[in-house]
């Protein structure tokens, strides 16, 4: 009898061994078949994992880990995407150094992943932070600005006056600071922007080349959001400026009824003596100041304006005179600050209408009839033959858009433009902990560049790395490290004091993977072109836009300049579903049901958690933690264990399960690299019954069986190999093959029916002829053949039907 299993002892000895052996280090043989699996590397939070993190990376482990035994040479790395708020608000609170945290969460980090024995490529580790790193982040940077594709400027930030900082859009939640609830306000600050609308059009086309998930696709496309439409100019009456806007349904300008402007929207402090209300403007730009972007565009259900007592707009094809009115609905950071508003057929704009008694003139007709718009917007307009239009009256929309371009063209009144939903990135932190900007500011040269062969621009050491009053970085106040020289000029200067957002660094950090501890470029060529694109990488759903978008952004500017060389940075991306707790809720802290993966590694092992995680359900949708279903998933690992007791010496298959045995490596095989991680694992138990009834397994048939269970869980597995008497290590052996002929079931069960019911059942072989089917079916249920047969029917392999009479 073998011993009881105990993980503890045998996990923490393959852990050794791996490490020792350095088991899982990808190869500089450029010779071999390579695969590049990619997990998204973590924020080295003090929290430490969450038994979210397991899922990914045990899913990519066992690719990893499959291919390996596959022949290939295989990049499975790790690093830590390390800078950022957290930390810095962590050091802040706590009074300790951003780099003496940072230092110690990925610390504890680290031991976590090692404890659940993934077959990351340690000597590949990368940190963000290092000025190794980081040196290479600033050089892209630099890059991007000499192309002018890094800019600065003035734009509103979301300002928090207690934490000293301003906030992203999703950093407010109801007007105030997430982290302190304290009401935030609008600030103009001076940012540096990247350019990543020049990429629009490369980003979108770029998909129709590579395996994402359909719904990752259709994230990209919609955050880029590219149509096709005009701008179109309406006059001010009275006035020589005119408000640009961007509309898609050019055909509907003859009802444009009223015009809408961002409170921001410098004409309204232009022509602030004309305007009869202007204490009323006031009040509500400070109002709408409190708000962040995604609350006024996309939260706001309630429509808020002030009518524009002053100025009039002019529609330019009808002439007729509307009103403009300001609201928080319409933002300065999307298109032009300024919309026409066509009530009948938006159903926003008809709110906003009704709320504030404005006309509404229908345009577009349903079959050729008026509808009913004082009840509702009318927006099912595709379709529809354009009425109350003057010369566009009886066109097709399609027809009436044409049309109306060609008006806007001859008039010089507007032109065709196709536009973006996608806004440049802002690039700026007034904050400590992130890249330096490699930038000085001249007064006679205007913003230059370092010097590349100055990289990295260290982070200094500082003595209080709080905020300031001001909502300058705390660098602005190291007179010493901000007053410089030009590299152009020679004279005096200042350095940027703004640091980089922290996901600068996660944009190419895939590519430092190729070659991590090179000194003289971000990577060597030959690595990079070996390795490139990332062959499967898996990400949360949740960094399909901003993440992946950026990152691609980054790697087609690195290919057209021929720093990389493929277009696109990841061939497939895959996403995974969240593990929510018990209670079919999200995991959090404050509802007490946050699972930490160390209290189940301890109790249970690193394979049962890996198991586990594994077999909860289908990987890319949410699933509900179970201890039972963990409890669950160690007694069969128990049982995986107690097949030693029961194995006998033949290193062959044995013959009633040779076909069980081809059709599981067949279903693992291809379970393991479509995501059906639960499936494959449910294959192994099936055969694990098997084997467990027939009281009986070969050497041949437990080899097989643990070498397809290895990926999921590598430290049982590996035991049990060498106890058994392989030699070398498991996970140096190949992959299992099955042979096709092998996996189709030559003997069947089939029933046996007199008159079209069940009587009997018989096993036969699906080649045996007719005859012997019948003779063998009629012997079956020779008691009951009491009347005369008229008729014998079989349907090979399926059915044996007697008719009696």
């Amino acid at each position: 009898m073998s011993e009881v299993y105990n993980h503890k002892v045998v996990e923490k000895k393959w852990q050794d061994i791996w490490d020792d052996e350095k088991a899982f280090a990808a190869t500089n043989d450029y010779s071999k078949p390579k695969y590049y699996a990619l997990v998204e590397f973590p924020y080295p939070s003090g929290q430490g994992l969450h038994v979210g993190h397991p899922r990914p990376y045990t899913a990519l482990d066992i690719v990893a880990r499959k291919r390996r035994m596959q022949g290939y040479n295989v990049l499975y790395p790790m690093g830590w995407d390390a800078f950022g708020l957290p930390t810095e608000n962590y050091a802040i609170k706590n009074k300790i150094h951003p780099k003496i945290v940072t230092e110690q969460n990925i610390k504890h980090f680290k031991h976590q992943l090692h404890s659940l024995g993934y077959s990351f490529d340690w000597d590949r580790e990368i940190d963000t932070t290092d000025p190794n790193y980081y040196k290479w982040t600033q050089w892209i940077f630099l890059k991007l600005f000499k192309e002018g594709l890094a800019y600065k400027k003035e734009m509103p930030i979301n300002w928090c006056p207690s934490c000293k900082v301003g906030l992203a859009n999703e950093e407010v939640v109801g007007g105030a600071c997430e982290r302190c609830g304290t009401p935030v306000v609008r600030k103009v600050k001076s940012e540096w922007m990247l350019k990543i609308t020049e990429y629009a059009d490369k980003l979108i086309q770029g998909l129709e080349d590579v395996d994402y998930i359909e719904r990752v696709k259709t994230s990209q496309r919609n955050w880029i959001g590219r149509s096709k439409g005009a701008e179109v100019d309406f006059s001010i009456k009275g006035k020589e400026d005119k408000l640009r806007i961007y509309t898609t349904r050019c055909d509907t300008l003859f009802g444009a009824t009223y015009m809408v402007v961002s409170p921001e929207h410098p004409y309204l402090d232009k022509y602030k003596a004309d305007i009869k209300n202007w204490d009323e403007i006031e009040a509500y730009r400070e109002q709408a100041s409190k708000k962040s972007d995604f609350e006024r565009a996309e939260l706001a259900k309630d429509k808020t304006g002030v009518a524009v007592d002053g100025l009039v707009a002019v529609n330019p094809v009808s002439g007729k005179e509307i009103p403009i009115w300001v609201s928080d609905y319409v933002l300065m950071s999307y298109g032009t600050g300024a919309i026409m508003a066509v009530p009948a057929h938006d159903q926003r704009d008809w709110d906003f209408a009704k709320k504030f008694n404005l006309p509404i003139v229908q345009v577009v007709s349903k079959d050729g009839e008026a509808v009913d718009i004082e009840k509702e917007a009318f927006t099912d307009v595709a379709t529809g033959v354009m009425i109350n239009s003057d010369f566009l009256n009886g066109l097709s929309v399609k027809d009436a858009k044409e049309k109306m371009i060609e008006f806007l063209n001859e008039h010089k009144i507007g032109e065709a433009k196709v536009n973006y939903k996608l806004r440049d990135w802002v690039f700026s932190r007034q904050r400590y902990w992130g890249e330096p900007i490699p930038v000085v500011h001249c007064e006679k040269c205007g913003y230059v560049p370092l010097d590349e062969k100055d990289l990295p621009l260290l982070l200094p050491e500082v003595e209080s790395y709080m905020p300031t009053d001001n909502g300058e970085s705390p660098l602005a106040a190291m007179t010493d490290w901000v007053n410089t020289t030009c590299p152009c000029c020679g004279g005096p200067a200042k350095r940027e004091t703004d640091t980089m957002p922290q996901w600068a660094g996660s944009s190419w950090y895939f590519l430092r993977y190729t070659d991590p501890h090179n000194t003289e470029c971000l990577a060597d060529p030959e690595a990079l072109k070996y390795w490139l694109p990332v062959d499967w990488y898996n990400g949360g759903m949740e960094h399909t836009t901003l993440h992946l978008l950026y990152s691609r952004f980054w790697h087609k500017f690195l290919y057209d300049k021929n720093v990389v060389p493929t277009p696109e940075p990841y061939q497939k991306r895959t996403s995974h579903g969240m593990i929510l707790g018990e209670n079919g809720e999200k995991m959090s802290k404050s509802r007490g049901n946050v699972i930490n993966p160390d209290d189940i590694v301890e109790e249970f092992g690193a394979d049962t958690l890996r198991t586990y995680e594994m077999f909860i359900g289908a990987f890319d949708l949410a699933a509900s933690w179970s201890d039972d279903g963990v409890k669950g998933c160690r007694r069969f690992l128990e049982r995986v264990w107690k097949l030693q007791d029961i194995m006998t010496d033949e290193d062959v298959y044995s013959k009633d399960l040779e076909i069980k045995m081809h059709q599981t490596i067949k279903k693992v095989s291809s379970d393991f690299e479509n995501l059906k991680f639960n499936t494959g694992i449910a294959a192994l138990m099936t055969i694990l019954n098997d084997f467990t009834k027939k009281k009986s397994i070969t050497k041949a048939e437990l080899s097989t069986f643990i070498t397809l269970l290895n990926p999921v869980a590598p430290h049982i597995t590996e035991e049990i190999w060498s106890k058994i008497g392989n030699g070398e290590r498991l996970y140096q052996q190949p992959w299992p093959t099955f042979e096709e002929a092998k996996t189709v079931e030559s003997v069947v069960e089939i029933a046996v029916q007199i008159n079209g019911k069940t009587k009997g059942t018989i096993s036969i072989n699906k080649q045996d002829p007719k005859d012997e089917v019948l003779a063998k079916a009629k012997d079956e249920i020779k008691d009951k053949l009491t009347g005369n047969i008229i008729k014998e029917i079989y349907v090979p392999g399926k059915i044996v039907n007697i008719v009696m009479k």
